[in-house]
């Protein structure tokens, strides 16, 4: 078992990763995982939002992009779904920047190319 602090919610959704992981196998771009991931969700009944459009803003002022997270789960747990090589510490920067965003205190990155999801799944944590 993994040495992580989470929430039952949490914990579900690393079951819900999982069971993808184990019926796709590492290898796929991204796309197939969100699907599947939303399926799983979906059917273990949790509430999410998909691509979630964050906009860009300095001082107030639309900076003309908009960036879009993966899942907001239950409004309680970001997911930011990867499929590289090996997950870096810009992705982790980008999921505190996440968090901060939406006010939400936990993230998981999770990298579907890894062979072992849970070599592939980090815990982000906004400081409170």
């Amino acid at each position: 078992m993994m040495n992580l602090h989470t929430t039952a919610l949490g914990w579900s959704v690393i079951g819900c990763s999982i069971a993808v992981h184990r019926a796709l196998g590492p290898g796929l771009l991204e796309s197939p995982y969100e699907g599947a991931l939303a399926h799983e969700l979906r059917t273990r009944g949790h509430s999410f939002r998909h691509q979630v459009p964050l906009p860009a803003r300095y001082k107030g002022e639309n900076l003309g992009r908009t960036y879009r997270v993966d899942f907001v789960v239950e409004n309680e747990l970001v997911l930011e779904l990867k499929t590289v090589s090996r997950l870096l510490p810009v992705h982790r920067a980008q999921m505190l920047t996440y968090l901060k965003l939406l006010h939400v205190r936990q993230g998981f990155l999770i990298n579907f190319s890894a062979p072992r999801l849970v070599d592939g799944l980090v815990s982000v944590l906004l400081a409170e």
